[in-house]
């Protein structure tokens, strides 16, 4: 590997307590499970990249985007009820962004392309549900409230035909922020 693609890789490190003290786990790549190499995670420092985390084991449960920063005590700033069990590295995407969203499961319904930030999609495209998508290109973050609030989901590109069938029971998505370069 060059040291060019060396500094493009995330990288992230979890410390089992708060303000970055106890044991620490450093993990560059997609990590299905923290808790093998840690019992517990209060606190994480995103050195490079960009990572979605979340509070169970193998991607599952809420979900949290990480940029680069300190994250002293993350449970507290973001509401989280759990510590870390799994995180997934985003890779950086050049390009364009492009996604479709659908009113109803399997693609049905009103159909609207997006190919940027869309902080309400109830005052843009007169939609009140969206409850499938395609992302064809680059990396999407989902939010069930308006002007990017609420739980979240990453969605990378990929046909998703049913939100309820990914495990996130009657949450609906109200605005689509991409995840751009300047993010890194």
């Amino acid at each position: 590997m060059t040291s060019s693609s060396m500094n493009m890789m995330g990288r992230i490190i979890f410390y089992e307590d708060r303000n970055f003290q106890g044991r620490s786990y450093e993990c560059s790549s997609d990590c299905a499970d923290v808790s093998s190499y840690m019992s517990r995670c209060h606190s994480c420092r995103v050195e490079r990249g960009c990572f979605m985390v979340y509070d169970r084991t193998n991607f599952m449960g809420n979900q949290y985007f990480m940029r680069r920063g300190e994250y002293a005590d993350y449970m507290s700033m973001m509401g989280m009820s759990d510590c870390i069990r799994s995180c997934r590295m985003i890779p950086m995407h050049r390009g364009s962004y492009r996604m479709r969203i659908y009113e109803r499961e399997n693609f049905g319904g009103q159909m609207h392309e997006m190919m940027d930030d869309c902080d309400n999609i109830m005052d843009r495209y007169r939609m009140s549900n969206c409850m499938s998508c395609h992302v064809m290109d680059g990396h999407w973050l989902m939010y069930e409230q308006p002007h990017y609030r609420g739980r979240m989901m990453y969605m990378r590109p990929g046909e998703y035909r049913s939100f309820m069938n990914m495990g996130m029971g009657n949450m609906r998505f109200m605005s689509m922020r991409r995840i751009m370069d300047s993010y890194y």
